[in-house]
């Protein structure tokens, strides 16, 4: 196998989605680049499956949820969902990073899918622990 030139950037990888403690709804570089690097989003919730989904829209859109860019050395893009999870009893008290996929137009979040502390590099851990 032939040598690579390690670049400093990392791959795209798998989408993951973070949902902070405090309502924070956080992207990694593959989920935001898998949703056509948004400016904004709507947000979605399917109550019988359990799954969270965003879709990307215009500015236009009356609900649409503005995606922030982010800081300086940090490669994640956040939005504020607060209310979009106090609305629907999603489970934030402690914060968590779960792998996302893309359907169609949208990027579809399992929350019965393993999940893992975004502090941490463990292992996913069962959904059944939160």
């Amino acid at each position: 196998m032939p040598f690579e030139t390690f670049t400093r950037q990392r791959r795209a990888g798998q989408p993951f989605v973070s949902i902070q403690k405090k309502g924070v709804i956080s992207l990694n570089r593959a989920a935001f680049e898998a949703l056509g690097s948004p400016e904004f989003v709507e947000l979605l919730f399917d109550r019988d499956a359990q799954l969270v989904a965003l879709r990307r829209v215009d500015s236009s859109v009356e609900h649409a949820y503005q995606v922030r860019a982010p800081v300086e050395s940090h490669a994640t893009w956040v939005i504020s969902g607060g209310a979009f999870l106090t609305y629907y009893e999603i489970e934030n008290s402690k914060s968590v990073r779960r792998a996302a996929r893309v359907e169609d137009d949208l990027l579809v979040i399992n929350l019965n899918d393993p999940h893992v502390d975004p502090r941490a590099e463990s292992t996913p851990t069962d959904a059944s622990d939160l």
